[in-house]
């Protein structure tokens, strides 16, 4: 099942599916590593649930969840 990030629930995993922004905040997205088949885990959220935390590729990235909006993730 194909969910947007941003809907994602604390310790669930999944693959990025897909990016679905370009220009500048595309490709500032794809250079943190977040790519289609990256493997992602969220860790947590801020107190207002913004920004989120998540594990790629071993490293914590932190995203506002307007970015997040434009990331899909395949999660089981």
């Amino acid at each position: 099942m194909r969910i947007n990030m941003r809907d994602m629930h604390d310790n669930q995993a999944g693959t990025v599916a897909s990016i679905k922004v370009s220009g500048e905040l595309g490709r500032r997205i794809r250079d943190m590593g977040l790519v289609p088949g990256t493997e992602i885990k969220i860790q947590g959220r801020a107190p207002l649930y913004d920004p989120v935390a998540l594990r790629v590729r071993g490293a914590t990235l932190t995203l506002r969840n307007t970015e997040a909006d434009y990331i899909e993730v395949e999660v089981e």
